[in-house]
């Protein structure tokens, strides 16, 4: 793991403190036989982790990504190790409302929205007004652009009112001050037998961190319908 630090300014004149992790995958892979028999070649990619951010916002402390690393996280090498689509297949059909909590630029809320169909839609909540923008200049003028509803949220609560089918919260859980409480709203807006996808980088959220999630989950009534494997991620589908 390689990590560095980056002192940011912000268009509010608020000073972000971003410290990167980078973890650094190489792969051997065996040349074709038209190449040289001891031709060998290596893949290295970077995956990060764009999470730990320390914000200062009205004198408190948020973990939030900020505006600035955007791009970082909505492009063509993250696709290739976390494919939207892969992830989210056996979760979310036409017609439903889903919900992508910390959505940034929307990285994951453009393919729910094209998986979810005409028939229904996509609610891309984010604590950043800066990112909800990115997102809708994103879609502006495609034919997604009706199916995603932007929300900004506040620091401890989302809300809205609207039932979902599906939650979707990508490495952003570890952000949220007060989880249980955080967990207790979700599930007040979840329909019955709705899931939450719950996912954490490996790298930044410990095993015993990501169990005591789980265990306030289970303490306000969800249950355990899945552990689904995510690349470099730890992972839990909860029913209501």
């Amino acid at each position: 793991m390689i990590s560095n630090e980056l002192l940011l300014t912000d268009t509010n004149s608020e000073f972000v403190r971003v410290r990167f992790e980078f973890v650094v995958i190489y792969f051997s892979i065996p040349a074709a036989p038209s190449r040289l028999h001891s031709t060998r070649w290596s893949l290295g990619t970077y995956l990060y982790s764009f999470n730990i951010l320390k914000r200062t916002m009205g004198g408190k402390n948020i973990h939030v990504c900020p505006v600035q690393i955007a791009g970082g996280l909505d492009n063509r090498i993250r696709k290739f190790f976390q494919n939207p689509e892969k992830i989210l297949k056996n979760h979310i059909e036409e017609g439903m409302i889903v919900l992508d909590l910390g959505c940034g630029p929307g990285f994951f809320s453009v393919e729910m929205a094209k998986m979810v169909g005409k028939s229904g839609e996509v609610i891309a909540v984010d604590l950043q007004e800066g990112m909800l923008q990115i997102l809708k200049n994103k879609i502006q003028g495609t034919e997604i652009e009706n199916r995603i509803k932007l929300h900004k949220c506040q620091e401890d609560i989302i809300g809205i009112s609207e039932k979902v089918d599906f939650v979707l919260a990508f490495y952003m859980f570890h952000e949220v001050p007060n989880q249980k409480k955080f967990l207790e709203e979700i599930k007040s807006i979840l329909k019955p037998n709705g899931n939450i996808l719950i996912v954490e980088p490996k790298f930044h959220v410990s095993k015993q961190a990501f169990e005591v999630t789980i265990k306030k989950a289970e303490e306000i009534g969800l249950i355990i319908a899945e552990i689904p494997k995510v690349l470099l991620s730890r992972a839990v589908v909860l029913k209501k």
